[in-house]
Formats: structure tokens, C-alpha cells, sequence
């Protein structure tokens, strides 16, 4: 298979109590939690390139740019857009939105490597 910029994935997300600044640790108010945005962010880069892996494959995030843009109450409908912009062996840069009805909710750039699953597991138990 072959991995190539263009991928994208497309993922909505309900905000739930949970998801919260305030839940996570990261704030004390009942809003999307800027750690949680990552975690939506990062579900989308994933989906954008699973079907394209080898077997045994995977990714794993190493780089992280993020603004958080605006504040969204639990209950909100969340769309996190991801685009593979960039490959370069096997690290991949993506580019990324987040939007709650009309609004910019958050945006960014992750980026994340192509690794052996099972090298990857055994260093990281050793």
C-alpha cells in the first residue's frame, strides 16, 4: 500500500462531561478540554491512514502544534478534519481542523511516524 498526501479522514465527536477541562485536569471549567481536542485530533490523523499501512504497521505521534481556539460546552458536536500534507520516509505531517457548527474550534499540525508494531512494543517493555 502506499501512503501519499492527500489521505484525509473526517471524524465528529460529542462533547461529554468527560471531555471536560474540568474532568481532565487541565482547567476548572465544563469545556472541552484542550488534552481531549488533542485526542480527537490525533483519532483522525490515525483514520486518515489505517487502510494504507502494511501488516504489522502502525503510527505513533511524535510532534504536536495545536491552537485552541474556542470554547465548546459538553453537548457540542465537534468535526475534526485531518489532512496527511507531507511524507517524508517514514515520518508523516498532517494538517488539522476542528469545527463546532460554523465555528474554528481548533487547529494544528501532528506529526507521526510509520513503525513495526512489534519492534516498537518490545523496546518499549525492555
Amino acid at each position: 500500500m502506499t501512503i501519499a498526501p492527500g489521505l484525509t479522514a473526517t471524524m465528529l465527536f460529542l462533547v461529554e462531561k468527560a471531555d471536560t477541562a474540568a474532568m481532565l485536569g487541565s482547567g476548572d471549567v465544563p469545556i472541552l478540554g484542550t488534552p481531549r481536542l488533542l485526542a480527537f485530533a490525533e483519532a483522525a490523523t490515525v483514520q486518515a491512514v489505517r487502510d494504507h499501512l502494511e501488516p504489522g504497521q502502525t503510527t505513533v505521534g511524535t510532534r504536536v502544534e495545536l491552537e485552541h481556539l474556542a470554547a465548546c460546552p459538553v453537548g457540542a458536536h465537534v468535526e475534526l478534519s485531518a489532512e496527511l500534507t507531507k511524507v517524508d520516509g517514514r515520518r508523516l505531517v498532517f494538517g488539522f481542523t476542528a469545527t463546532e457548527r460554523a465555528t474554528l474550534v481548533g487547529s494544528g499540525t501532528i506529526e507521526r511516524v510509520v513503525v513495526d508494531r512489534a519492534r516498537f512494543l518490545a523496546r518499549a517493555t525492555s
